[in-house]
């Protein structure tokens, strides 16, 4: 899978952001997509998620590249393997997307997911691009469409606080380790998360229903079992998370290997050089192909039969 180079995909300004509890109050949506938007979003090489609910109202998170607009009033995106958020949007259709682009921009938006499609002119167009049609071992077999609700400008991340926040959150993580010896992330998922340079994002269920989705490279993991977040950037957005909420943390490299986690949040307190909030991870979820799953809590072994 080709590799996204750190300087093309950390942007350089700053942000602006409004406290507000949901996606709604935060930015400033508008209600169709401009060509200009279309046509960033549209590009094959980008971070793409979708954020959905599932039937406990909790968020899920899911690395979804092939997210982009079909009109300038709906979203598409193509499946080619199984996973929760597919199952999700059947039972609740109120979703989130993050769409980071080569060109140093984010735009965040929310849709009604309507219907999934097996042929027409949106399942040819997938498919007939290089990425999928010349793939050996995966195609596009489902076109998914979602009613747009909003969609914000796409803004840059401002740098400047990335480091500052991923420098802090380093300096003082230690405070909140749980010394704990029994882990819940892997090795592999815990060095992955401590990392300043892998790319994390914090989602969680707004008081409309909707998920939210919040960029957040300065979380790192404190240990196995806790992630430990500084207030820079967004921390008007992240401080307007209620504490005790169930959050979802999506974290990945710039290989595009990913990891899924959930957790009870606990707001912003000091601890030690910085102000922290955290995350005690209580759920673990493999969103790579070829076999996605729940890694944590362990599922029991089922006996099969012939």
């Amino acid at each position: 899978m080709t590799r996204l180079s750190s300087k093309t995909i950390l942007p350089i300004r700053d942000r602006r952001a409004s406290a507000a509890a949901s996606m709604e109050g935060v930015m400033n949506e508008l209600i169709t997509i401009n060509s200009a938007t279309a046509t960033a979003i549209a590009a094959d090489m980008k971070v793409a998620l979708l954020a959905t609910v599932d039937a406990h109202n909790l968020p899920h998170v899911t690395l979804i590249t092939t997210i982009q607009s079909r009109d300038p009033h709906t979203i598409i995106w193509g499946q080619f393997t199984e996973g929760y958020s597919k199952q999700n949007v059947h039972t609740n259709p109120k979703t989130a997307f993050l769409v980071m682009s080569l060109a140093r921009k984010v735009w965040r938006g929310r849709a009604l997911w309507k219907e999934e499609r097996k042929e027409g002119p949106e399942y040819e167009m997938y498919n007939n691009k290089p990425m999928w049609r010349y793939n050996t071992y995966f195609g596009i077999h489902t076109v998914h469409y979602m009613e747009l609700v909003g969609i914000t400008d796409g803004l840059p991340l401002p740098m400047g606080k990335v480091i500052q926040g991923g420098l802090a959150t380093r300096l003082a993580r230690g405070g909140l380790a749980t010394g704990n010896p029994d882990r819940i992330l892997s090795p592999w998922a815990e060095g992955m998360l401590a990392k300043l340079d892998s790319l994390k994002f914090v989602s969680y269920v707004g008081e409309d229903g909707y998920p939210v989705i919040i960029p957040c490279i300065q979380a790192q993991a404190a240990d196995s079992r806790r992630i430990a977040i500084s207030g820079l950037p967004y921390g008007d957005e992240l401080r307007a998370i209620p504490d005790g909420t169930q959050v979802a943390l999506f974290g990945m490299t710039l290989d595009m290997e990913d990891v899924l986690l959930r957790g009870n949040w606990t707001g912003f307190r000091r601890h030690g050089l910085a102000e922290l909030a955290s995350i005690d991870i209580d759920w673990v979820y493999n969103s790579m192909p070829p076999v996605m799953g729940q890694v944590y809590p362990p599922l029991p072994l089922e006996a099969v039969t012939f």
